[in-house]
């Protein structure tokens, strides 16, 4: 066998792998627009050029075929190449979103890496002990009543971390839904920005203005519009079109 054979056979196993990983990635930790609204564009383009190039280049450096050490390197290079993939896989993880939580009048796409495991651990509703292991959840927050817990959030606030990033006051997102439709806006106020991304999700759904409304959506790289129910406030869809 050749080394330019022997690379592209381990190039085809590579994508195969890799692509297994981005495919679950992108459907569960990262569905479409969150993958764009959280910049995972970024940390995924890494793992796979990385994972993808390396192996099979460094196959074609060192292969020879009748080589006695051929083996061993060719299980050396898969191994590190697996370490690599397992880095990447973990720091996705980290990064992956976990939550659109209903603060106040808009939505806040949370990240794994933004709640704290001190918070973590003051939570007591069951539900919200452990992270999300799938996509997204639909949640909301709700201020704490006691003034000096308010006044702790208010003054964490200033040094960036807000109230969406304290677990131990989300609750189920029904509790405030009556609360999220009274905020929502008029989607009119989204055809002025991109009416066709808007008229194409009301075509898809048979689905007329006057029947949802929307909500500001917070992400860190892309914000959109949370697309509501105009009667229940039950979220239907998340656009990327500017919402402020």
């Amino acid at each position: 066998m050749s080394r330019w054979k022997a690379s592209g056979i381990h190039l085809f196993l590579s994508v195969a792998i890799v692509g297994t990983v981005l495919l679950f990635m992108l459907t569960v930790w990262y569905p479409w627009p969150l993958f764009a609204a959280a910049g995972g564009s970024h940390l995924i383009f890494i793992l796979a050029s990385v994972d993808v190039t390396i192996g099979p280049l460094i196959t074609l450096i060192i292969f020879k075929s009748g080589k006695k050490s051929l083996k061993f390197d060719l299980t050396v290079i898969a191994l590190l190449q697996f370490a690599a993939l397992c880095y990447g896989v973990q720091a996705v993880y980290h990064a992956r979103p976990i939550y659109m939580v209903f603060t106040v009048d808009r939505f806040d796409l949370v990240m794994a890496r933004d709640i704290d495991a001190k918070d973590l651990a003051a939570v007591k509703q069951t539900q919200f002990r452990r992270l999300p292991l799938g996509s997204p959840r639909f949640i909301a927050v709700a201020e704490p009543t006691d003034p000096k817990l308010r006044n702790q959030v208010l003054s964490s606030a200033l040094s960036g971390k807000d109230l969406q990033m304290f677990p131990q006051y989300y609750v189920e997102y029904s509790q405030l839904a009556a609360q999220s439709l009274a905020k929502a806006r008029p989607v009119a106020i989204l055809r002025e920005r991109d009416a066709a991304t808007l008229d194409a999700f009301l075509r898809a759904h048979n689905l007329t203005d006057d029947a949802v409304r929307f909500l500001p959506l917070r992400a860190p790289k892309r914000d959109g519009a949370v697309i509501l129910d105009a009667k229940t406030a039950a979220p239907l869809e998340t656009l990327l079109i500017d919402p402020w």
